[in-house]
């Protein structure tokens, strides 16, 4: 399966969606093939710090040029991480996929910015050819008094054109300290809150890996 990781706006959280997924299919025996075609090549960073640790499994990440269907016959899975700065290459990333998972941040211009993907996604595909969309709330506010998480999440629900995934994954230290480090959350802090969060997000993509 070609799972891309995307959306319009920077700071959404997709490298780190990424590589968290690329470790754990990785821990879950899955050949995968990571694609980094974000200019900004975070993806490509955090890679290099897990190997330069000496961390396994080890993340290979290759740029565009793996951005086509012959490099990525002989895996399980494939994982894009898109940015906007380079709208060709997120053009035939878009063109590839079976579904996008797309990380949505909880505020108004978030949901707009996620509207406007889905209809970026159509205009590349056409409405007949639509990979699986899939949104969910990432970033969400820890505090219960604050309401913009759950009023995010409820506009999401309500856009047409993709599926929403209720596990949430919050705005906690877990994910950038662990990123820092080369490191999975789950690696960092098996029994910590964000992990948690993690695992329930997981087995919605990947049910068929969890599943008794």
């Amino acid at each position: 399966m070609i799972t891309v990781i995307g959306s319009l706006k920077g700071g959404s959280g997709k490298s780190t969606v990424t590589f968290n997924l690329a470790v754990w299919l990785s821990m879950a025996g899955q050949s995968i093939l990571a694609v980094d075609v974000d200019p900004q090549a975070t993806l490509t960073d955090v890679a290099e710090v897990r190997g330069e640790e000496g961390y396994k499994p080890a993340i290979k990440v290759k740029g565009k040029s793996a951005l086509h269907r012959d490099a990525m016959q002989d895996v399980d899975e494939v994982l894009i991480d898109i940015g906007t700065a380079d709208i060709e290459s997120m053009k035939k990333a878009i063109e590839l996929a079976d579904r996008i998972v797309v990380p949505v941040p909880p505020s108004q211009a978030d949901i707009w910015s996620a509207q406007r993907f889905i209809r970026f996604v159509q205009s590349v595909r056409g409405a007949d050819d639509m990979p699986k969309l899939m949104g969910f709330i990432n970033r969400a506010d820890t505090h219960k008094a604050v309401r913009e998480s759950d009023e995010a999440a409820a506009a999401l629900v309500s856009l047409p054109g993709i599926d929403y995934l209720k596990p949430r994954l919050c705005q906690r230290t877990v994910y950038r300290r662990s990123f820092s480090e080369g490191l999975a959350v789950f690696e960092l802090d098996p029994r910590s809150k964000g992990t948690r969060e993690w695992n329930s997000l997981v087995a919605l993509l990947y049910p068929e890996l969890v599943s008794g």
